[in-house]
C-alpha cells in the first residue's frame, strides 16, 4: 500500500526567484503570495521574486518567505490534483520553520496566522542574542554522540549544543561564537570530514534562544489553532501530534530545542510511509531522506514541472 509523507524545508533553502514560476503559472499560488503580503502589510513577494539576496536572508524575511513558497506549492498541488492534502497524506513534517508550513497544511492554522507568527519568530530570534555573539556550524561526517562530545569539550563555560540532527552524518552545532569556533577547530583536529561555519546571524535552536521562546509563548497562546487533520511529526520529539495545546507547547520548545530530523525520517518506513514529498524551495530534505532511509521514494516540488512530476507519483 502506498502511503505518503509531505515535508517542508527550513532556513537555508531560500533563493531569490523561488516560487516565481508557480506564481506566474497558477492563480492558486498567486493567491497565497497575495495573502502573505496582506498579512504582513509588506510586499514580501517582490523580495522573494526579485529582491536583494542579503535582505531575503534576514531571518524575519526568510522565515515567512519560505513558508509562502511552501504553501503556494501545497495549494497548486491540491488545485491541479483535484484533492485535499489531508486525503493523500499519512503525515506531515517540517524542518524548523518548515514545521509551521506542515501545521498549516494540516489545517492547524491559517496562512495569514502562519506568516505573522513566522515574521515575529524571526524578529524575536534575532533580538535574543546580539549580532556577532552567537553562531552555528555544520559538521559533516559525524554521529550525534561524537558531536555531543565535541560540544562538551569546546564549550569551556559557554553555550555549545547540537541544534540539528539532520541525518546522513550531518550535525549542526549552535551557541556562543567563541565556543562554535573552538568546536570547529576540535572537529577538524578529530578528522571530521567537513566543517562549515553557517552564514546565520544568531545561534538558533540553542538555550541562548530562551528569551525568544518566552516571547513566542505569548503569541502562540493567543493564536487560533485547530486540531490537525493530518498527524504532524514535531521537531523536538520526532513523534506525532494533533492537539492544539500540545502543538503550542512544542513550538515554544522548538525555539531552543534540537531539530530531530534524522529520527523524523527514520520513523517514516515504520509508519508504513513509502513516498516522501518535499514541497517548497529547493530539495535539501529530499537529499537527506535518500541518505537516511534509502527505501523511501523521495521527490520534491517547487516549480510547475516538479508539480506535474509529483502528481504522477500520487
Amino acid at each position: 500500500m502506498t502511503r505518503h509523507a509531505f515535508v517542508f524545508p527550513g532556513q537555508g533553502s531560500q533563493s531569490v526567484g523561488m516560487g516565481l514560476e508557480l506564481s506566474k503559472s497558477f492563480a492558486a499560488a498567486r493567491a497565497v503570495f497575495e495573502e502573505v503580503d496582506e498579512a504582513l502589510k509588506v510586499k514580501l513577494s517582490s523580495l522573494i521574486f526579485e529582491g536583494d539576496p542579503a535582505e531575503l536572508t534576514a531571518t524575519e524575511n526568510t522565515q515567512p518567505a519560505l513558508f509562502a513558497v511552501s504553501m503556494a506549492a501545497v495549494r497548486v498541488l491540491e488545485t491541479e490534483g483535484g484533492f485535499a492534502l489531508k486525503d493523500k497524506a499519512t503525515l506531515v513534517a517540517g524542518h524548523s520553520l518548515g514545521e509551521y508550513a506542515a501545521l498549516t497544511a494540516a489545517g492547524v492554522m491559517s496562512i495569514t496566522d502562519g506568516a505573522r507568527l513566522l515574521r515575529l519568530r524571526g524578529q524575536v530570534m534575532q533580538r535574543a542574542v546580539p549580532a556577532g555573539q552567537g553562531g552555528m556550524a555544520a559538521l559533516l561526517g559525524v554521529e550525534p554522540d561524537s558531536a555531543a562530545a565535541i560540544c562538551a569539550e569546546a564549550a569551556q563555560g559557554d553555550v555549545l549544543e547540537i541544534a540539528n540532527d539532520n541525518g546522513g552524518g550531518q550535525i549542526v552545532i549552535s551557541g556562543h561564537l567563541p565556543a562554535v569556533e573552538r568546536g570547529m577547530e576540535l572537529a577538524k583536529a578529530q578528522g571530521i570530514r567537513r566543517v562549515v561555519q553557517l552564514p546565520v546571524s544568531a545561534p538558533f535552536h540553542s538555550s541562548l534562544m530562551t528569551a525568544a521562546a518566552e516571547e513566542m509563548k505569548q503569541a502562540l497562546a493567543e493564536a487560533s489553532f485547530q486540531t490537525a487533520n493530518i498527524p504532524v511529526i514535531a521537531n523536538v520529539t520526532a513523534e506525532e501530534v494533533t492537539s492544539p495545546d500540545e502543538i503550542r507547547s512544542l513550538l515554544v520548545q522548538q525555539i531552543t530545542g534540537r531539530v530531530r530530523w534524522r529520527e523524523t525520517v527514520q520513523a517514516m518506513p515504520g509508519k508504513g510511509i513509502t513516498h516522501h514529498h518535499e514541497l517548497g524551495a529547493g530539495k535539501v530534505l529530499t537529499g537527506l531522506a535518500r541518505r537516511i532511509a534509502s527505501d523511501l521514494s523521495a521527490d520534491y516540488a517547487g516549480t510547475p514541472a516538479d508539480i506535474e512530476t509529483m502528481l504522477k507519483n500520487l
